[in-house]
C-alpha cells in the first residue's frame, strides 16, 4: 500500500476530529478569499470609473451620495441642477470636458443613462456592435446588459421610472436597442446609455411649450429639434468633445477668443489669468435647443463629469461652484479614498478573524494527528518491524495533515465562490463588479498557505512517529 493510500485510511478511522479540521480550513480559506477578491475588484472598479473625472457637480448635499450616484451608481443622486448652469460651469477655460448626465430610469435594475456623446470618450469606451444613437429612445448598453437580458440590437425595451426594478413602466416610451459597447471593466458595462433628450421626453419634460396644444403624443419626435444628433465631434479638439447633441445654445461669441476670462475672475488670481488669457474658452455642450426654452422650463440635468484642463483648475474650479453656486462639487480622488478607508475598517477586521480560524485550524490538525499518533503507536512499532523506514513513518504523518488541509482548502474555495455569487445576487445590476467564477491569482496562494499550515500542523507528530522506538512500544504491549 503507497503513502498517499495509507494515509488516506488512517484519515478516515478519525473523521470525527478530521471533519473538524477541515470545516474550519475551509471556513478560514472562504473568508479570506471573499476578503481578497471582494477588495481587489472594489479597488479596481474605483480606479476605473474614476481615472478620467477629476471632478463631479451636481446638487446640493453630500459629495459621497453624489460620488456614489454619478459614478458607481449605487445610490440616490443628490438633487438636480439647472442645464443652463451647468453649461456655464462648462465653458470655463479650466474646463477640457464636461459631460452632462440624467438619471430617472432602468431596466431590469440597469440604469438609462442620459448623456451626449462625449461620454464615451470621458470611458474610453468603443462600440462592439451596431452604432451611436441618433435620435430619442435609441439606447446603446453594455456588454452586461446584453449578456445577463439576452438583448441585441433592434429589440425594444420599456423602462420603469425611477432606480427601481419594479417601479412603473413606461409603457408609451419604447427604447430601441442600436449599440453594444466594448467590454470596459467599468461599472459601464452594467449601464444603458442614451441621448438627454429621451430622459426628458419620457418624462414630458422637454418641449413642453411644443406640446401644449398637442394631444398626450409626447413621443411624436418630428416636434423635437434636438433630436438630430452630431457626430461631426470625433473630427475636433479635446475642447469640442463634450458638445451636446441636444442643446441649442450658440457660442460663437467665446470661440477661440485670446482675451477670454473664467466665469467668475473674482475667484482667479494674477497667474490663473495668464493661463485663461492664453487658453481659448472652452465651449459648452449646449447646441440645439434654445437657451430661453431651457431657461423658461427649468430642463434639469442629474450631475456634470469634469474633466480639467490644467492643474490649476484643482483650486478654482470646485472652489468657484461651492462658493459662487447653488451646485456642489465633490472630487472622485478624496471620496473614493474615503470610500475604501471605510470598508478597509470592516475588511482587515474579517481578515483578522479568517487568521485566527486558520491558526484554530492549524491547532486542530495538529491535534487530530498528535492525538492519533498514540492510539496509531503500536501499529506504526510493527510497519517499522516490516520494514517501514523512520522516513516512510514521517512522510506518512505529513501527507496525513497536507490531505486534510487540501481538502479543507479546495472545499473553502467553492465555499468563498459560492458566498461571492450570493453577494452578487443581492446588489443592483449597475453595482455588479466581481466576476464570480473567474479565477484569481490569490486563490493559488491562499491554498498554498492553507496546505503549508498543515505541513506545519503536523510536524511535531511526524517527528514523534519518526523517533518511535520499537522494542519499548511493543515491549509495552
Amino acid at each position: 500500500m503507497n503513502t498517499l493510500a495509507l494515509a488516506w485510511k488512517n484519515i478516515t478511522q478519525q473523521w470525527g476530529s478530521t471533519l473538524l479540521s477541515i470545516f474550519l480550513t475551509a471556513f478560514g480559506v472562504s473568508i479570506l478569499l471573499v476578503i481578497y477578491i471582494s477588495g481587489d475588484s472594489f479597488e479596481k472598479q474605483l480606479e476605473n470609473n474614476s481615472k478620467n473625472i477629476d471632478l463631479v457637480i451636481g446638487a446640493k448635499g453630500s459629495p459621497l451620495q453624489l460620488i456614489l450616484s454619478s459614478l458607481y451608481h449605487v445610490d440616490n443622486p443628490t438633487g438636480n441642477i439647472p442645464l443652463v448652469e451647468a453649461d456655464k460651469i462648462a465653458q470655463n477655460p479650466f474646463i477640457q470636458l464636461a459631460v452632462p448626465i440624467s438619471l430617472g430610469d432602468n431596466f431590469k435594475g440597469h440604469r438609462i443613462i442620459g448623456t451626449d456623446t462625449s461620454f464615451l470618450s470621458l470611458y474610453e469606451l468603443e462600440i462592439s456592435e451596431g452604432k451611436l444613437w441618433k435620435k430619442s429612445f435609441e439606447v446603446v448598453i453594455g456588454q452586461e446588459v446584453a449578456r445577463k437580458q439576452q438583448l441585441k440590437i433592434g429589440d425594444q425595451i420599456h423602462s420603469a421610472h425611477g432606480l427601481s426594478a419594479d417601479a412603473h413602466v413606461h409603457d408609451e416610451h419604447p427604447f430601441t436597442v442600436v449599440g453594444i459597447l466594448q467590454r470596459s471593466n467599468s461599472v459601464v458595462d452594467n449601464l444603458m446609455l442614451c441621448n438627454l433628450a429621451s430622459i426628458w421626453d419620457v418624462h414630458g419634460i422637454a418641449h413642453q411649450e411644443d406640446h401644449q396644444h398637442e394631444d398626450d403624443d409626447h413621443h411624436d419626435h418630428a416636434e423635437h429639434d434636438h433630436e438630430i444628433h452630431d457626430h461631426e465631434h470625433e473630427a475636433e479638439s479635446p475642447h469640442h468633445e463634450h458638445d451636446d447633441a441636444h442643446a441649442g445654445h450658440d457660442h460663437s461669441d467665446h470661440s477661440h477668443s485670446d482675451t477670454a476670462t473664467s466665469t467668475n475672475p473674482e475667484q482667479t488670481n494674477a497667474s490663473e489669468e495668464e493661463l485663461v488669457t492664453e487658453k481659448p474658452q472652452s465651449e459648452g455642450f449646449i447646441k440645439s435647443i434654445g437657451q430661453d426654452m431651457i431657461a423658461d422650463q427649468g430642463v434639469e440635468i442629474t450631475a456634470l463629469l469634469v474633466k480639467y484642463s490644467s492643474p490649476v483648475a484643482i483650486a478654482t474650479i470646485p472652489r468657484l461652484v461651492n462658493q459662487t453656486t447653488n451646485m456642489q462639487a465633490a472630487s472622485p480622488a478624496i471620496e473614493s479614498s474615503r470610500i475604501f478607508s471605510l470598508l478597509g475598517v470592516g475588511l482587515d477586521s474579517l481578515a483578522i478573524l479568517a487568521y485566527v480560524i486558520m491558526i484554530i485550524a492549524g491547532l486542530s490538525v495538529f491535534l487530530s494527528l498528535y492525538n492519533a499518533l498514540k492510539e496509531r503507536k503500536y501499529d506504526m512499532a510493527v510497519m517499522r518491524t516490516m520494514g517501514a523506514t523512520k522516513t516512510k513513518l514521517f512522510t506518512l504523518v505529513i501527507v496525513e495533515g497536507l490531505v486534510i488541509t487540501l481538502l479543507g482548502g479546495v472545499i473553502g474555495l467553492l465555499m468563498g465562490h459560492g458566498i461571492l455569487y450570493y453577494i452578487s445576487t443581492q446588489t443592483s445590476q449597475s453595482a455588479d463588479f466581481i466576476e464570480v467564477f473567474k479565477l484569481y491569482p490569490n486563490e493559488v496562494l491562499i491554498l498554498v498557505a492553507a496546505i503549508l499550515l498543515g505541513v506545519i500542523a503536523a510536524l511535531v507528530p511526524a517527528f514523534r512517529a519518526y523517533n518511535t522506538t520499537i522494542s519499548k512500544t511493543l515491549a509495552s504491549r
